[in-house]
């Protein structure tokens, strides 16, 4: 028999796509009249922006939105017809790159604005781009004074086709934060200048603020791949990546030995552990790692949680399944690390880190699984 790529690695890594669709639906339907675009930066924050775009566009999804150039070239490969942002702005001396494969930069200065126009006289007409204006991120942008200067340059507007403002959103995942209204405010000032040209504040956490921060396009990212946009409310988002590590071996620890390397973790009493396949190699953070008999890091395995024990290493993890059933848990069983019962967000916090981050650097070695592709008929 012929083995499965599952069967050969430690660790899996399965996309759900009918989950990724149903999270672009419903924040479609929380941004009401306006367009619900994606953000798809970073291979679609590490999930692979091939599977990802595609379904994003067969559930109904136009704009989308990367960093970099490469980025914009490969989803346009995928996506002939898609707008497709870049938000790092114009590199320098590319614009006949962007041009040629209709990539829209999001313009962050007036040098970009006047290079991005001059290029369209020469290429025979305006075109498209999007305008970032800073609100208060202090990140990429226009300064106010920068985009006031830029629409006094007549002759530099009189080049340019903008199709969208935009500006981001600094703590939109504290609702009570001051800096939202005063952001919203600026932006308000922003979209008069322009009030013809469709605009974008919003992203994941931002549709959740309400309509006054929603306008013509929200961007969502974390929250198309199950990361929580309200923090300390319930997730309203599905769980996308589920990453699983099998067991290698079971072991009974007495009481008094220790387990892992720098023998940080001691058993306090006998203690049966089960070793998983998967370690930093696979994206398992380091700073999962425990030293107390309770955590907090946990996995979920066989219906329970169970505590992290010892260092993560490069390759294995230990967790304790002493309330386990002893025939409940054997070599191959597989143990759920972040996904439908331990969530992305907590385990980022256990990790002191943040879902995107944890998304972002799962390893390559793993089995990578893809559930609902049009293709195969997977759900």
């Amino acid at each position: 028999m012929t083995p499965t790529p599952e069967d050969l690695a430690g660790a899996v890594l399965t996309i759900a796509l009918v989950a990724l669709k149903n999270n672009w639906r419903r924040l479609n339907a929380l941004a009401g009249k306006a367009e619900c675009g994606a953000a798809v930066k970073g291979n679609a924050y590490g999930l692979g922006i091939a599977p990802v775009a595609k379904s994003l566009w067969e559930a109904g999804c136009r704009s989308f939105f990367v960093a970099r150039p490469k980025e914009g070239e490969e989803l346009r490969g995928l996506l002939p017809e898609a707008t497709i942002y870049i938000l790092d702005g114009l590199f320098a001396g590319q614009a006949e790159f962007y041009a040629k494969l209709a990539l829209c930069p999001a313009l962050i200065s007036i040098e970009e604005a006047r290079e991005w126009a001059a290029f369209g006289r020469v290429y025979g007409r305006k075109l498209p781009c999007a305008i970032h204006v800073d609100t208060g991120i202090n990140r990429l942008g226009f300064s106010m004074p920068e985009f006031e200067a830029l629409l006094a340059d007549n002759f530099t507007m009189a080049g340019l086709n903008v199709t969208l403002l935009m500006s981001h959103l600094a703590c939109a995942d504290e609702p009570s934060h001051p800096l939202n209204l005063r952001q919203r405010a600026a932006f308000a000032a922003v979209r008069a200048k322009l009030p013809e040209v469709a605009a974008s504040l919003a992203n994941s956490s931002g549709i959740f603020l309400g309509g006054g921060f929603v306008h013509d396009l929200v961007r969502p990212g974390i929250a198309l791949y199950g990361g929580n946009p309200t923090p300390n409310v319930a997730n309203p988002m599905h769980a996308v990546a589920i990453l699983e590590g099998a067991v290698m071996q079971l072991r009974e620890v007495a009481a008094g030995d220790t387990v892992g390397y720098g023998a940080t973790w001691k058993a306090t009493r006998p203690t049966r552990i089960a070793v998983l396949g998967a370690g930093y190699k696979d994206g398992v953070p380091r700073a999962l790692s425990s030293r107390e008999p309770g955590g907090p890091a946990q996995v979920f395995i066989n219906g329970r949680r169970c505590p992290v024990i010892g260092r993560i290493s490069m390759d294995m993890m230990g967790i304790d399944i002493t309330c386990l059933p002893e025939d409940e848990v054997k070599r191959g069983t597989r143990a759920e690390l972040i996904g439908r019962h331990i969530g992305i967000d907590e385990a980022a916090s256990w990790a002191g880190t943040i879902s995107y981050e944890l998304l972002t650097r799962l390893g390559s070695r793993y089995a990578r699984l893809y559930t609902g592709l049009e293709s195969d008929g997977r759900a």
